[in-house]
């Protein structure tokens, strides 16, 4: 018997009250939830990397904006379905500064978090042409979209991105787009789980199919400008976060306030419709929904006024701030969140000089950035079983299955560990190393 830094019978049995038999089905809020039984029957704090929340105090600018619109009576008012004109005005030159890219304000919409604005536009972007009904996934990816997918009864097909980077991807993509049936294509940039960033060929070329097969791309962008390989935080000055949007139309964006900007609990981001796209009519939209069926207005007018009739209000006042700041150069929203990249590579360290192996490691030819994410793996496991060895060590993380990879491994997040818990991962990659080294020479 081996004596790990959590007592096995206690894991084992809340494992069994929580009814997780195969950690390849546990989900994240599974785990969550029996990590929290375990520690607080233990009495031991959990190395805790199965979920992407901010570890990071929130924006200054955005707390002390908010709180004068509560003053000023914000929380009294219903606000705009549309969002307040300031932060769309503000949104729009963000997109501009930080993107060089061109979408007008009123393209730019307010969401209560990149969860709602993705309900909003799978609902809508399925719906316009009867003959597509199904989004492509390009994976891995952040596994809630594909149960909101599950709860509207839409259809969606998915593949692994990990042999097909660069020119490949072409023959891959046209594999699923040629049969007629896609609506939509989504991914993450930087990628949730394997922060991967597609480059400007990849970027191109889904672009280029998306015109072809006139299929709408929404990309997302949770996790805003940060590739730490480039300085993707001075306004109106290149490098850019690159983006699908320099060779297509057919776009609709998602960014997010919960990680660049630390405000994840006012759940409130922005969805980033096309010039083309927003004031394109659908037939099928106006026969689905109602209204004029062009899809800016469906998203504002039909769907998200019957999901949430508009974002909070005083929240739109925080986002506008920290946007207006960023535009003017006075808040460096990208300095603060580098923080995530430093953690990362002092624990991919960690984790490979105890025998831990990289599962996605390079971005085709280049190393990944160091940032909130990274994924790792071990000799002679599948992530499920790895997944759960780990627990008697008392570190937590999700199987790479839940995201849509093939690969076995575990997506770990660096958000939550705070560096005073360094030494403690260290100690307890050690212990694992040491105990499996040792039944690796038994068998």
């Amino acid at each position: 018997m081996k004596n790990t830094p959590i007592n096995k019978e206690v894991v084992d049995k809340q494992l069994a009250y929580c009814g997780i038999s195969d950690m390849a089905d546990a989900t994240i809020r599974d785990i969550v939830r029996v990590v929290n039984l375990i520690q607080e029957e233990s009495g031991e704090k959990f190395i805790r990397m199965e979920m992407g929340v901010p570890g990071l105090k929130p924006a200054k600018v955005g707390i002390e904006a908010e709180k004068k619109a509560l003053e000023e009576g914000a929380a009294s008012a219903y606000p705009m379905l549309e969002g307040v004109k300031a932060l769309k005005e503000e949104g729009s030159r963000f997109v501009k500064n930080f993107m060089n890219i061109d979408v007008k304000a009123d393209g730019i919409v307010p969401t209560v978090g990149s969860m709602q604005g993705g309900y909003a536009a799978f609902m809508a972007i399925g719906n316009c042409d009867p003959k597509k009904d199904t989004i492509l996934f390009i994976d891995p990816g952040f596994p809630v979209q594909k149960t909101q997918l599950e709860v509207m009864g839409q259809k969606y097909e998915s593949f692994d991105v990990y042999n097909y980077r660069g020119e490949k991807i072409r023959e891959k993509l046209e594999e699923f787009l040629s049969k007629g049936n896609i609506a939509g294509m989504i991914y993450s940039n930087p990628n949730n789980p394997a922060w991967i960033c597609f480059n400007e060929e990849e970027l191109k070329i889904i672009g280029e199919l998306a015109n072809k097969y006139d299929t709408i791309v929404m990309e997302d962008l949770a996790y805003f400008a940060m590739d730490f390989r480039s300085d993707l935080g001075k306004p109106g000055v290149a490098p850019y976060q690159p983006s699908v949007a320099n060779y297509t139309d057919n776009y609709v964006l998602m960014i997010s306030s919960s990680k660049a900007f630390s405000y994840a609990g006012q759940r409130i981001g922005l969805l980033c419709i096309s010039d083309k796209l927003y004031s394109r009519k659908f037939e099928n939209l106006e026969k689905r929904f109602g209204g004029t069926g062009e899809l800016g207005y469906t998203i504002i007018y039909r769907i998200i006024y019957t999901l949430s009739s508009g974002t909070s209000h005083s929240a739109q006042y925080a986002l506008c701030a920290m946007l207006k700041a960023a535009n003017e150069g006075s808040f460096d929203f990208i300095n603060d969140v580098k923080e995530y990249g430093e953690r990362a590579q002092i624990m991919k360290k960690m984790f490979l000089e105890n025998g831990f192996e990289l599962v996605y490691d390079t971005d085709v030819n280049v190393p990944l950035a160091d940032g909130f994410y990274f994924t790792v793996s071990y000799p002679g496991m599948t992530g499920a079983e790895l997944n759960k060895e780990l627990l008697y060590y008392g570190i937590s993380a999700i199987c790479l299955n839940e995201t849509g990879s093939l690969k076995e491994g575990l997506r770990a997040c660096v958000s939550q560990i705070s560096r005073d818990q360094f030494k403690d991962l260290e100690f307890r990659l050690k212990e694992f190393e040491k105990h499996h080294q040792f039944e690796s020479k038994l068998s």
